[in-house]
């Protein structure tokens, strides 16, 4: 552009080691093929993306927005995409190099100036098809490109987003980026993975026993997966109140009036399975719900009078989170009417 002043140069690409074929993971599948085949294929395992194999900027080549006086594009060049914000004076350009979220609501876009991260000022988003402000950025009054462009991520921001979206990117609460593998892999929630197939190896069956997630209570499990879709402290601390929390599912579930936190039959993993994708089709937890809501499964568990079909499109709405151009379903179990504002 003829006259525009470019302010930022293109940094280098430096490929990360053990990413293309994480050997623990393969290890765990010569012996759980079921699980391996059909975890890999989860919105979890793509939680995080390298930029170079991201198919909505691969099949998305040019997108744009505009803000105020900021022009914002990103362009596909080979297997690159580029980030370019301008106000008609001053340009800002840089290669994005991460990914996160597999874009069923939403991907932000992760990119590095100088050693340090940025998290980009606007995602894509599935509905409408094109970009947005990122969740929380439309507040920002950048008073330059570098503003409009994105926002820092500083070092305990950047280990939880890396944390939570990727595998052996932390380690010793330092981040490792050196390391990471994209995507939740096995080891990620089973970290003691390596060391029992390598006790497997050498015939050491003592060692090789692990820790099985399945004992777990309730309460323990909404405490593991909250590690990363925030437990009902962090919630409670961070006083994130009205709509913005419906994404916090161990948060919402702990406040049912049916939570049991030593009952397994309200826990995450008596609906989802981590080593399948979430199931879409309401119906299919008719039977999840009636396990405790009917007539003689639990004496003081109420039998809907209304239908037992499709019971989580009542007592478990799904519910617009403004920004985010997508209705989550409410995890908070209850009846809800019409005239109800929503529980905290």
């Amino acid at each position: 552009m003829t006259g525009v002043q470019v302010i930022a140069v293109l940094s280098t690409f430096i490929p990360f080691a053990g990413m293309a074929s994480p050997q623990a993971s393969n290890s765990c599948a010569s012996c759980h093929p079921a699980q391996a085949k059909t975890q890999s294929a989860t919105g979890m395992a793509h939680a995080l993306e390298l930029v170079e194999a991201c198919e909505i900027l691969k099949t998305h080549p040019v997108l744009v927005f505009q803000e105020a006086a900021f022009h914002f594009q990103i362009t596909r060049q080979g297997d690159k995409s580029i980030y370019t914000v301008t106000d008609g004076k001053r340009t800002f350009r840089a290669p994005l190099r991460w990914a996160f979220g597999l874009g069923s609501a939403g991907q932000t876009y992760v990119y590095e100036i100088n050693g340090d991260l940025f998290e980009s000022r606007v995602s894509f988003y599935s509905s409408p098809g094109g970009l947005d402000f990122t969740m929380g950025d439309e507040k920002i009054k950048p008073q330059n490109v570098e503003e409009a462009a994105g926002r820092p991520m500083f070092d305990r921001e950047a280990r939880q987003c890396f944390g939570c979206h990727s595998t052996a990117s932390v380690a010793r609460e330092t981040l490792r980026l050196d390391s990471m593998i994209p995507g939740l892999q096995c080891f990620r929630c089973h970290s003691d993975s390596e060391r029992h197939a390598l006790a497997l190896t050498s015939g050491d069956l003592k060692g090789a026993e692990v820790r099985k997630l399945t004992k777990m209570s309730t309460e323990q499990t909404s405490d593991f997966c909250g590690q990363c879709h925030r437990t009902w402290q962090q919630v409670s601390l961070s006083g994130t109140l009205g709509v913005n929390n419906v994404r916090f599912q161990p948060y919402r579930l702990t406040n049912s009036k049916c939570y049991d936190g030593a009952d397994r039959r309200i826990g995450c993993v008596a609906c989802h399975d981590p080593h399948q994708e979430v199931v879409h089709q309401v119906s299919w937890y008719d039977s999840k719900c009636t396990a405790c809501h009917a007539a003689a499964a639990h004496p003081a568990a109420q039998v809907c009078k209304v239908s037992k079909k499709d019971c989580v499109t009542c007592h478990m709405p799904r519910i617009d989170l403004p920004g985010a151009h997508k209705k989550f379903t409410d995890h908070q179990i209850r009846i809800v009417r019409n005239s109800d504002p929503y529980p905290n």
